[in-house]
């Protein structure tokens, strides 16, 4: 599995794993993001259970196993949250951050010894050392309880699944011509994003916040203008075509 370093700076780091070469042909390819400050590291979306092993020996190449204090799940598909039952094992004095609507759900991928911490549907913040993360609403998309993480030091907005594209092969880390991207982003969100004005929310609520990257679940990463026009292209798809 890759990993990449994606911010560094003094209070705190971003690492993004995944392309993982050895994984199952019919496995979707994810992106998982680790992020570190002092003695504390977070990790965003952990993956699917068949990840567990390469996710974990990836990370343990940054950060000590018990310096692991807190894991996110963005919502409670398999591909971002399955593995949770192995991690519950590993570090079991964390505590994960993921919607209140998708509790008894996310449980059932196994949670004897991890606090489960809900977040409001409003969202919220945590402090990882010296950084504050932020936790910014994308309801319906496509997950009916679904948060974006947003880092206003890093000026990275982890999207999940927003922004997502599926291609195949070992494809660039970042997005380097708009237009020619659209193919591998567009039926993906035109049918997995259930409603324009949950779209159109969102959208409105991104754009006050001051984003240098935008790093989704699935796929090439976001940065500098290719966010700006991710932007502009969603807030005029149509989405929601089933």
């Amino acid at each position: 599995m890759k990993a990449t370093e994606l911010f560094n700076s003094e209070s705190h780091q971003w690492i993004v794993l995944g392309r993982d070469p050895a994984k199952p042909e019919k496995i979707i390819d994810t992106n998982q993001y680790l992020i570190k400050s002092a003695e504390e590291a977070i990790i965003l979306d952990p993956g699917g259970i068949e990840l567990f092993s390469p996710m974990l020996a990836g990370i343990l190449h940054h950060v000590q196993i018990d310096n692991i204090t807190t894991l996110f799940a963005s919502h409670q598909d398999p591909d971002i949250i399955s593995s949770l039952g192995l991690w519950d094992k590993t570090v079991p004095n964390a505590k994960l951050y993921a919607p209140w609507l998708w509790e008894g759900f996310i449980r059932h991928f196994g949670m004897e010894n991890i606090q489960y911490m809900p977040i409001k549907d409003e969202g919220g913040e945590i402090k990882l050392g010296h950084a504050i993360l932020k936790f910014i609403p994308a309801h319906y998309l496509h997950s009916s309880g679904n948060f974006n993480v947003y880092d206003p030091s890093a000026k990275i907005l982890m999207s999940g699944d927003i922004g997502a594209s599926l291609e195949q092969g070992d494809v660039p880390l970042f997005v380097e011509n708009f237009a020619e991207h659209i193919q591998y982003m567009e039926y993906f969100h035109r049918r997995w994003m259930p409603s324009n004005r949950a779209k159109n929310n969102w959208v409105a609520r991104v754009r006050e916040l001051d984003i240098d990257m935008m790093a989704p679940q699935h796929g090439r990463i976001f940065k500098g203008e290719m966010v700006a026009e991710f932007l502009e292209w969603f807030a005029k798809l149509d989405v929601g075509i089933a």
